[in-house]
């Protein structure tokens, strides 16, 4: 890439209905917002995009059972609606990394991000996927972005708390703001 614009591979996390809708038990309260943010992104990475979707495995095993006891609803194939980007970023999504778990740093993920490059997270919720996601990168070796106003968590506190604890993990992994991002050259 050249000097002009952000560097980097942004990764858009779980920005799905089952996060998006109010009715749903995973409803993330500032979601538009931080899909606000994600729209603001989007047109800088252009191919350097990759959105991450969060599902359901086919027959949860381990620590996921009880997880899955606690949240039956969530039991639905990935065909299913809940698991669909939210209407407005499909137009953009060409690239997808889906995974069972909460973290998204998986091989599709890291192939797409390259050595020596740094990833950029936006999406929710901060304090799951976008933190998951966040660590493992880090301890992958990977300088990591977590855009605070494109991301959002369970709440405002949960929100704010993730951000500090992944702040703490400098320099492998700084908080951001849309405008940092979009103004950088390297």
């Amino acid at each position: 890439m050249s000097g002009t614009g952000p560097r980097g591979h942004l990764a858009v996390i779980d920005m799905q209905r089952v996060f998006a809708e109010p009715d749903s038990p995973w409803a993330t309260p500032r979601f538009g917002e931080a899909a606000d943010g994600v729209r603001r992104l989007l047109p800088a990475f252009a191919e350097r995009v990759t959105f991450t979707r969060f599902l359901a495995p086919a027959e949860p095993a381990g620590a996921w059972r009880a997880y899955y006891e606690q949240w039956p609803f969530a039991l639905r194939p990935p065909h299913d609606r809940l698991w669909e980007l939210v209407d407005e970023l499909v137009p953009h999504a060409r690239h997808f990394a889906d995974a069972h778990t909460f973290g998204k740093w998986t091989p599709d993920l890291a192939e797409r991000v390259g050595p020596g490059d740094h990833l950029v997270l936006a999406g929710v919720s901060t304090d799951c996927c976008v933190l998951s996601t966040a660590l493992a990168a880090a301890d992958a070796g990977v300088e990591v972005r977590v855009v605070a106003d494109a991301c959002a968590g369970a709440d405002d506190a949960s929100h704010a708390k993730a951000l500090q604890i992944m702040d703490l993990y400098r320099p492998l992994i700084r908080v951001v703001t849309v405008t940092e991002v979009l103004t950088a050259t390297t």
